[in-house]
């Protein structure tokens, strides 16, 4: 009689037929890669050259991550510029009441010029064209948001294998992907999000 789970087997009594590799999940910190398998029954550590090979991906994905974080504050600063690059809605107002006090002052001999106020100006094509890129510059930051919180639960996954060599595999590739791509202050950590 099994007394660990009173009395019944871990998968209720039932056999369960073996599918691939068998898998060790450990809860409690280890350096045994005695079958390993990394997030997936498919990335399985069977041998020392896989653990090496396993070990290179996670420091590649790892630092696969500051490269998402680097191109996510490019875009950032880029689409910081653009929007501030595109006429505000304030500065036609105010063109378009110079303009309406220039052509009631014809007589006062100031010329109202046409081509310095075209149609483009006006306050409803200016807002259509800053919402428009207001909206596009949005749902681009929120999609590489969301690749960087996967990212991010990914690699927090990785870390919870509770593997010591996967940890400093994980230690490793933020190390690399921070000289590659880091330009921001080292004093951002890799959080969940």
């Amino acid at each position: 009689m099994d007394h660990l789970f009173g009395g019944h087997t871990a998968h209720g009594g039932m056999d369960m037929p073996a599918e691939g590799p068998m898998c060790n999940m450990n809860m409690l910190f280890t350096w045994d890669t005695t079958n390993l398998c990394i997030i997936f029954r498919w990335w399985h550590v069977s041998s020392t050259w896989t653990l090496l090979l396993s070990l290179a991906a996670v420091a590649l994905l790892t630092a696969g991550y500051e490269g998402v974080r680097e191109v996510s504050r490019r875009y950032e600063n880029s689409s910081s510029e653009y929007m501030n690059s595109l006429p505000s809605m304030y500065s036609t107002l105010f063109d378009l009441v110079i303009r309406s006090i220039s052509r009631s002052c014809a007589k006062c001999g100031i010329k109202d010029d046409d081509d310095n106020y075209p149609a483009a100006r006006s306050p409803l094509w200016v807002g259509r064209i800053v919402g428009t890129a207001e909206q596009q510059t949005k749902m681009v930051k929120a999609a590489l948001y969301a690749v960087q919180v996967f990212y991010s639960f990914f690699i927090m996954l990785l870390f919870m294998s509770y593997n010591g060599f996967v940890m400093l595999a994980v230690a490793v590739g933020a190390f690399i992907g921070y000289m590659a791509f880091g330009n921001s202050p080292a004093t951002k950590s890799v959080a969940c999000h």
